[in-house]
């Protein structure tokens, strides 16, 4: 019997480290994107070029523009443009992008702070469904110890 409560405190404990880990990697994703669109954004800022583009295509992973830069060069960004929210196939828009790396454009005008809501969004998802699970791990852990002694 003791070996059977010992194995059930231990499976707890390691929920516990489960959901902490998986929670703690979320976070650290989310972070990462935070902090990837203001690189990006400093980037495009650091040598900024501006053009009207025409949304080509609008998919579920990113949004495809075709825009020219001055020297006449007609640039598509492959991965897409930052910050496509609302914009429709056919569409045309400003757009900012890194001279010295056109691939790297933006919508005029839109920034990295719009990362922060559907990152918050998510953060705040995630710690709403681990902290009840681990307060739950963490009540059975106790009541089975306390059944032990």
């Amino acid at each position: 019997m003791l070996t059977a409560v010992a194995g059930n405190v231990r499976a707890f404990r390691v929920g516990v480290i489960v959901v902490l880990c998986l929670a703690s990697v979320g976070t650290l994703l989310c972070v990462t994107l935070v902090l990837g669109a203001l690189r990006n954004d400093r980037a495009i800022s650091g040598d900024l070029g501006t053009a009207t583009a025409q949304v080509e295509q609008v998919l579920f992973d990113r949004t495809l523009i075709r825009f020219e830069t001055p020297d006449g060069v007609a640039h598509s960004p492959e991965n897409g443009v930052l910050y496509p929210d609302g914009l429709s196939a056919g569409q045309l828009v400003r757009v900012e992008y890194d001279r010295s790396d056109p691939e790297l454009a933006r919508i005029a005008g839109r920034t990295w702070l719009l990362t922060l809501l559907p990152v918050g969004s998510t953060l705040v998802g995630i710690w709403l469904v681990a902290w009840p699970l681990l307060w739950w791990l963490r009540n059975r852990d106790r009541a089975t110890v306390i059944s032990q002694q």
